[in-house]
């Protein structure tokens, strides 16, 4: 065992610049995986950050923000409607901008749209609409001119439950999430 770990300590002995390449991938491994530890510790959810594919949340998230969520067993959603009153805002409006899979389908890309009002099964989704078939969030994205996305084909009378919930945005760092796209 000692032969190969001695021809090992001779090459690098004379090729120190392969030595010191893989001392720092090694290094750059280790760094990259404590940020994602560290990462999922505060998300409490794996990934820990989504890139933002679209222009529905104009003007407060772009397209290639990288946002930061966080899981729901790190917080409630705090909904617009029960925010308008306070001074909570997040991504310049009035309560969260959660991140789900319309439907509950994981096959389909994460939606990033702000939680607008909690509705129970049988409630009206918005005044003068039809009963919930459910209980769960109302959703918007903030550059949709007001149609709900239980309006449209995102999630078509069907309130966001919360098995649905990827997480609730909490940062942005804009266009890193080009990056990660194009990962």
């Amino acid at each position: 065992m000692t032969a190969p770990l001695e021809k090992m300590k001779q090459y690098f002995s004379a090729h120190p610049e392969v030595y010191q390449l893989i001392k720092d991938l090694i290094f750059s491994i280790i760094v990259v995986a404590v940020i994602a530890l560290a990462l999922y510790v505060y998300a409490g959810v794996w990934t820990p950050v989504v890139a933002v594919d679209g222009t529905s949340m104009l003007d407060h998230m772009h397209e290639g923000d990288l946002v930061l969520v966080q899981g729901l067993n790190r917080g409630a959603v705090r909904t617009c409607e029960a925010m308008i009153n306070t001074s909570y805002l997040m991504f310049g409006d009035y309560g969260d901008v959660i991140v789900y899979y319309p439907y509950g389908n994981r096959d389909r890309p994460m939606v990033i749209h702000r939680a607008i009002r909690w509705v129970n099964e049988s409630e009206p989704m918005w005044p003068g609409g039809p009963a919930a078939p459910a209980s769960g969030y109302i959703t918007l994205g903030d550059n949709n001119g007001g149609i709900l996305d239980q309006q449209s084909d995102i999630c078509l009378m069907q309130p966001v439950r919360p098995e649905w919930i990827h997480g609730i945005a909490r940062y942005k760092v804009p266009y890193l999430g080009y990056l990660r796209s194009l990962i």
